[in-house]
């Protein structure tokens, strides 16, 4: 990877917040230079309090920052974008949600995401550098939602084939291709 010494990873997670098993987790554990937005105590459906939670701790770095977002953090970091100035070196976006599907019930309803402030979601260019890793077989989001949002942000899009929704829950633990997107990124 590139010298994490030169920036630092701020870990961007979904609405369920840490996961020990997941992929970010095992990358914040990795890298030498790397913090996570931590959980809410309240207001978890909340986009006003998690987006301010990510300018939080973004106040909290010096220096160059790369943001790593997951699911709904995707969705977090971009309305981010839209509502701060802040320098950052890139952002890996990985398997965002369709705030226009119905997702399963274990997840929070469009209706539910539309009253906490989720919408409309951002889709001007990003002011930073983006990769969007987009699943082929993503119960959230098509493919070709995916695409669509990847070409609003002026994104690179990456497809990573069928890999669920590259949680725990579709075997994804460990992802190393984390890091080379993260160095393909910036370089």
């Amino acid at each position: 990877m590139a010298s994490s010494k030169a920036f630092t990873v701020l870990i961007v997670p979904g609405l369920r917040d840490h996961v020990a098993d997941h992929w970010q987790t095992l990358l914040a554990a990795r890298l030498p230079n790397c913090r996570t937005v931590p959980p809410l105590e309240r207001d978890k459906l909340s986009l006003d309090a998690r987006v301010a939670a990510i300018q939080s701790e973004l106040e909290r770095i010096d220096g160059p920052v790369v943001l790593v977002a997951h699911s709904a953090g995707v969705l977090m970091t971009v309305h981010w974008a839209a509502r701060h100035s802040r320098p950052i070196l890139g952002a890996l976006l990985v398997t965002p949600p369709d705030m226009n599907r119905e997702w399963p019930p274990q997840y929070p309803s469009p209706q539910v995401l539309e009253e906490n402030g989720w919408t409309p979601l951002p889709r001007g260019p990003l002011p930073f550098p983006s990769i969007v890793a987009a699943s082929s077989n993503d119960h959230l989001a098509s493919l070709a939602a995916v695409h669509a949002m990847a070409d609003d942000w002026a994104s690179n899009l990456v497809e990573l084939g069928p890999v669920g929704h590259l949680n725990p829950a579709s075997g994804f633990g460990e992802w190393p291709q984390a890091e080379m997107l993260i160095n393909a990124l910036l370089g």
